[in-house]
C-alpha cells in the first residue's frame, strides 16, 4: 500500500490520507525506530553526527506522521478516526516511555556530553543534549526496573484517561442543543447569531433556530438574549458539560476520570522524587519553585481583587437601578455587563463586527507581521487541505520560502472547540544538509459565512486570531536548525505564550487597526468615534477578567501542589475553596467547571495554567518597548525577531528576554496595560 503518511513530504497529501493508512504508518515507523535506536545506543564514542542527529531524524519521521493524524482527529473527528487515534496514542505513549527509560541510550548521550569537543558544538546543539538528559531523568531512566514498569503503566493510563476526558467534553458539547421555533424567545440576539442559529437548524433538518454549546452560538445568547430563562438553561448546559449535573447528567461524566488522572500524576511525580505534580511540572519551566508561582499569582490577586470587587459592585447596582434585578446570577453577568458597557461607552462587540470581516482581518494580520518582521505571506489555494474551509499559505523573505501554514477558521460538526496552533513540520537540517522548513496548523472556531454573507468577527475573535498567529510565528520564523530546540520545541512552557500574547497588542493600536478593520459593505475604515470607544472600553471589567484567569491558575496549581495519597484533593472542593478566596461572582451549586477544563486534564497545561499570566507579564513588558519606539519600529521589530522568534528553545527564555529588553521583566507593565491601579479600585 502506498502510504502518504510514510513519505517525507513537506506538505502532507491530505487528499490521499485515509484512516486505514494511520495505524499502519505508526506501526511501521515505531518498528523501524526501535531497530535503529538499538544500534545507536551501543556506540562506544558517540558524536553529534552519529547519535543526536540520527535520533532527531527518527523523531522527525514519527512526528510528521503523527502530527497529521492528531490534527485530523481534532478537525474531522469521527467514531472510526477516534478509535484509530486512541490505538496510535497508546502505542506512542508506550514507545515514548521506552525511549526515555532506555539506559543504554541515556548512557550514550552522557558520553556525548562528556566529550572534550562538546563545548565546540553550537549553543542550540548543546542545549538540545542537555534537555535530552534532563528528559531521560524525568522519564524515569534512573529508576529500578520495577519502578520503571510502574512509570510506564502510569504514563500509559494517563494518556488513555486524558484522551477519554477530551472525548467526553467533545461529545457533551456537541450532543446538547436547544431547538427554538418562536423567534421572540431569542429577542435581543444579534442578526449574525440568528443567521448561524438558522443554519444550525437547517443542518439538523429542523425549522426555526438551533442553539448549541459551540462558542459562536453559546456566547451571543449569554451576552444579548433578553430571555432570562433561556440564558439560565444554556448556561447550565454549558457549565455542567461532562458532569453529574445538568441536562445530560452522568452521560459523559468526567468526575471519576479527574480523580484517576490526579492520582496517577501524583504517583508518577513521587516515583521521580518530587513531592507533587506541581514540582514535576516546574522542572521544565522558567519558574524555579512552587512558592514563586503561588507568590506571583497571589501578588496579582492582591492587586486585582479590589478592582474586581469594585467593578462587580457597579454591575450589581446598575442591574438593580436600571433593570430592577436584585438577585444578579451567574447567567446574568454577561448580559448586564454588555448593557453597562453599551451605556458607558456606547459600543458593543456587535457594533464593531461589520468592520471586521474575515477577508479584511486575515490580510491585515499578515500585513502587520510583514511590517514587523520583514516577511511576505501568500495564499496557495492549489495546495491540498482536509476541508474547503482550510487554506495553505507560504511565508517568504526576499523571494526565499521560510515556512508554510494552514488556516482553518470556522466552527463545524466534528471539530474540537477553541483555537490552537500545532506544528505540522519542524524546521531542522538533516545529516545530508537538507533543510526542512517549518509548517504550522492554525485552527479557530469562528462563525462561518451564512447565506452569502461574509464571516464577521468580534474584536475578541480578532484578538484570538492574532494570539494563535503569534504562536505560529514563533514556530515558523525560527532560524534554529536543531530539531529539539527549533521553533516552540524546548521553550519553557511558561514562556511559550510570550509571542502569542505579545502580538495581541496590535489589535488595539490605531495604526495597526487601520490595516485590519474596514466595513464589509462599504470598505470604509473604522470611524474615529468607534475607534475611540473601542480603546476607551478596552479595560472594561479588566479586574473581573484578571481574577477569573487567576481563579483558573490557582485552582490548577493548588490542585496539583496540595494533592496527597492520604487525602486526595477533590477538584470541585478545590475549585470552591479558590473561588471563595478570589472570585467576586458567586457560582451556582450545579457549576462543574473543572469537568470540562480540558487545558489541564487533556492538554499540556497541568500545573501550568499560570503560564498564561506569567507570559502576559513578559508580553506586556516586551510591548512597552514598542510603545516607546513606535509599534512598527523596524529596529525593535528586528530585535524581537532575532532575540525571541528566531532563537526558539535554543537558550533560556530569561536570557532571551533580557537580550531583547535589556533587563528582567516587571509585573507593573501588565497591571498598567490592564488598567489595574490603586485608583481603579
Amino acid at each position: 500500500m502506498n502510504n502518504p503518511l510514510l513519505t517525507q513530504d513537506l506538505l502532507p497529501k491530505f487528499d490521499h490520507v485515509r484512516i486505514e493508512h494511520m495505524e499502519t504508518a505508526i506501526d511501521q515507523i515505531l518498528s523501524e525506530n526501535r531497530m535503529k535506536i538499538a544500534t545507536l545506543a551501543q556506540q562506544d564514542d558517540p558524536t553529534w553526527e552519529t547519535l543526536a542527529q540520527p535520533m532527531q531524524a527518527l523523531d522527525d519521521h514519527l512526528s510528521n506522521a503523527w502530527s497529521v493524524i492528531s490534527h485530523l482527529n481534532g478537525v474531522k473527528n469521527t467514531d472510526e478516526l477516534r478509535k484509530v487515534y486512541k490505538n496510535c496514542l497508546e502505542k506512542l505513549t508506550e514507545y515514548s516511555t521506552e525511549v526515555s527509560q532506555n539506559a543504554a541510550l541515556c548512557e550514550a548521550y552522557k558520553k556525548l556530553a562528556a566529550r572534550d569537543d562538546f563545548k565546540d558544538l553550537s549553543e542550540a546543539q548543546r542545549k538540545s543534549v542537555e534537555n535530552t538528559l534532563r528528559d531521560f531523568h524525568l522519564g524515569g531512566v534512573d529508576l529500578p526496573e520495577e519502578q520503571k514498569q510502574q512509570y510506564a503503566a502510569l504514563s500509559r493510563e494517563l494518556a488513555e484517561l486524558s484522551n477519554r476526558f477530551s472525548d467526553n467534553v467533545l461529545d457533551a458539547t456537541q450532543n446538547w442543543y436547544k431547538h427554538i421555533t418562536d423567534a421572540s424567545e431569542l429577542a435581543g440576539v444579534p442578526e449574525s447569531a440568528l443567521d448561524g442559529a438558522k443554519q444550525a437548524a437547517q443542518q439538523k433538518e429542523l425549522d426555526g433556530y438551533v442553539i448549541t454549546l459551540d462558542f459562536p452560538s453559546f456566547f451571543p445568547v449569554m451576552t444579548y438574549c433578553d430571555n432570562r430563562d433561556l440564558r439560565r438553561e444554556v448556561y447550565e448546559a454549558f457549565v455542567t458539560r461532562a458532569s453529574d449535573q445538568g441536562p445530560d447528567a452522568g452521560t459523559w461524566d468526567n468526575t471519576p476520570l479527574m480523580a484517576e488522572i490526579l492520582k496517577r500524576r501524583h504517583s508518577l511525580s513521587k516515583l521521580l522524587g518530587f513531592n507533587n505534580y506541581a514540582e514535576r511540572s516546574l522542572a521544565t519551566k522558567m519558574a524555579r519553585n512552587t512558592d514563586e508561582v503561588l507568590d506571583f499569582l497571589n501578588q496579582l490577586a492582591d492587586k486585582s481583587k479590589p478592582v474586581a470587587e469594585h467593578e462587580f459592585a457597579e454591575l450589581k447596582a446598575f442591574a438593580r437601578d436600571e433593570y430592577g434585578v436584585d438577585d444578579l446570577q451567574a447567567w446574568d453577568v454577561g448580559y448586564y455587563s454588555e448593557k453597562l458597557r453599551q451605556q458607558r461607552y456606547d459600543i458593543s462587540p456587535e457594533t464593531l463586527r461589520p468592520w471586521f470581516p474575515v477577508d479584511k482581518v486575515v490580510p491585515g494580520l499578515f500585513r502587520v507581521a510583514e511590517r514587523l518582521f520583514d516577511v511576505q505571506i501568500e495564499a496557495k489555494p492549489e495546495v491540498e487541505t482536509w476541508h474547503e474551509d482550510a487554506t495553505a499559505y507560504c511565508i517568504s523573505r526576499n523571494g526565499e520560502p521560510l515556512a508554510w501554514f494552514y488556516l482553518d477558521l470556522f466552527a463545524r460538526q466534528g471539530k474540537r472547540g477553541g483555537a490552537w496552533m500545532a506544528d505540522c513540520r519542524v524546521r531542522w537540517r538533516n545529516l545530508r544538509g537538507q533543510l526542512q522548513l517549518p509548517v504550522a496548523f492554525l485552527t479557530c472556531n469562528f462563525t462561518p459565512p451564512v447565506d452569502g454573507k461574509p464571516s464577521l468577527l468580534t474584536h475578541d475573535e480578532v484578538t484570538t486570531l492574532f494570539h494563535e498567529f503569534g504562536h505560529g510565528l514563533h514556530h515558523m520564523l525560527t532560524q534554529v536548525d536543531v530539531l529539539d530546540v527549533s521553533g516552540i520545541n524546548g521553550v519553557a512552557w511558561d514562556a511559550v505564550e510570550l509571542p502569542s500574547q505579545f502580538l495581541e497588542n496590535w489589535c488595539w493600536n490605531p495604526e495597526s487597526l487601520a490595516l485590519i478593520a474596514s466595513h464589509h459593505e462599504t470598505g470604509e475604515p473604522l470611524p474615529e468615534d468607534l475607534l475611540q470607544k473601542l480603546l476607551a472600553a478596552k479595560n472594561f471589567q479588566s479586574g473581573m477578567g484578571m481574577v477569573r484567569q487567576l481563579e483558573f491558575s490557582l485552582f490548577d496549581f493548588r490542585l496539583h501542589a496540595e494533592f496527597s495519597e492520604e487525602a486526595p484533593t477533590n477538584p470541585l472542593d478545590m475549585h470552591r475553596k479558590v473561588r471563595e478566596e478570589i472570585a467576586v461572582i458567586e457560582a451556582p451549586e450545579f457549576n462543574r467547571f473543572p469537568n470540562a477544563f480540558s487545558h489541564i486534564f487533556a492538554g499540556g497545561y497541568a500545573a501550568g495554567y499560570y503560564s498564561y499570566k506569567w507570559a502576559e507579564v513578559l508580553a506586556a513588558d516586551a510591548f512597552s518597548l514598542f510603545e516607546e519606539k513606535g509599534i512598527f519600529d523596524a529596529e525593535t521589530g528586528t530585535s524581537f525577531l532575532q532575540n525571541i522568534l528566531e532563537k526558539g528553545g535554543s537558550q533560556e527564555p530569561m536570557e532571551l528576554f533580557k537580550a531583547f529588553r535589556g533587563r528582567e521583566p516587571q509585573v507593573d507593565a501588565l497591571l498598567k496595560q490592564s488598567g489595574i491601579t490603586d485608583e481603579a479600585a
